[in-house]
């Protein structure tokens, strides 16, 4: 889990002396978020926005990271006492924070641009994203076209996926196994015999993608939108879709998806955030500064990134999961993954 504060603390806690007396701290609202969308360097999609933002509202943004079900499951503690304004997370997690009444209905301006939301108006997309594998491009010239692949032995100790459960990629790895392998038994089998080569588990699925540029892995899973962002430092990193034997490579969608928490501690501030993700003008720069999709139908992805964008989909088949079937049925599926492979 990573926690900073996205604009300098003196702006959030410096108390200014006047002839009227201490001026009032500036006002601070926190996030908890999936990683993807920020960089450590501090020049990621959200950390470029809410510097803008600041700048705007004179509103500062505590940001709090770590994966998908971690960030739900820290919101859910805290729920008889708010401590975040915004939660952004991946399906299904996000469903699972409404189901759990974490959410309020809040429609941002934009909304209705925006195809993937909650027709409640609990949760809105912000950047659109596919899952994906990533492969060390120096060691691996080819990338397994295969699932079957990934069983070599060559791959034991040299393959990871994140944790099901805690990040959202990991559990979309439960989600594409199902549905390559036509349900819930046989994906289990599969991902039983997979154990023999994994190293473990990671809260995290942003700490594979440096460790597969490293070396340290060969494969792990990941996202279009993640993993695209990473690869522009990151020179052997190279993202791939599997097939089953015999078939094509496949996907589906996985977005970056916004609500706004119930109980939340600025809902105004929060409801001025979550616009301001949804702007045009932010949407525009989803591609060059995120690596991902604008999540507005209205606005069009144009720039050398938002083609190298379409490149890595051309030819890949995307299926649309049942979210609201996969957040109900999410127990039993992790009971199922825990026992198949020991964990």
């Amino acid at each position: 889990m990573r926690v900073r504060t996205l604009a300098p603390l003196t702006l959030t806690a410096a108390l200014a002396l006047t002839g009227c007396g201490i001026t009032e701290p500036a006002e601070t609202i926190t996030v908890y978020a999936a990683d993807g969308l920020s960089d450590v360097d501090g020049d990621g999609w959200l950390d470029q926005l809410f510097e803008d933002f600041e700048e705007e509202t004179g509103v500062t943004v505590q940001y709090v990271e770590g994966g998908s079900g971690e960030m739900v499951q820290r919101a859910e503690r805290e729920s008889s006492n708010p401590q975040a304004d915004v939660l952004l997370t991946l399906p299904p997690f996000i469903q699972q924070a409404d189901n759990a009444g974490l959410l309020q209905q809040y429609e941002p301006e934009g909304a209705e641009q925006v195809s993937t939301r909650d027709p409640d108006g609990a949760w809105t997309t912000v950047v659109d994203n596919y899952f994906a594998f990533v492969h060390n491009s120096e060691e691996v010239d080819e990338p397994p076209e295969t699932w079957e692949d990934l069983l070599d032995p060559e791959y034991e100790g040299r393959l990871q996926y994140s944790t099901p459960g805690v990040a959202g990629d990991g559990t979309a790895v439960l989600i594409q196994a199902m549905e390559q392998f036509g349900g819930l038994e046989p994906a289990m089998e599969y991902l039983g015999d997979l154990q023999e080569n994994n190293v473990g588990p990671s809260s995290s699925t942003g700490a594979l993608g440096p460790k597969v540029d490293k070396g340290e892995l060969l494969v792990a899973n990941g996202d279009v939108q993640m993993n695209y962002d990473q690869s522009r430092t990151m020179p052997n990193l190279e993202l791939w879709f599997p097939a089953r034997e015999g078939g094509e490579p496949t996907t589906f969608a996985l977005p970056y998806t916004v609500g706004l928490l119930d109980g939340a501690p600025d809902s105004e501030n929060g409801q001025a955030l979550i616009d301001f993700l949804l702007s045009e003008e932010a949407q525009e720069r989803v591609p060059s500064e995120a690596g991902g999709f604008p999540a507005r139908d209205d606005v069009e992805a144009t720039g050398e990134d938002a083609e190298e964008l379409e490149e890595i989909m051309d030819g890949v088949e995307v299926f649309e999961p049942d979210w609201d079937e996969v957040e109900e049925e999410l127990p039993g599926y992790l009971d199922a993954w825990r026992e198949a492979t020991d964990s």
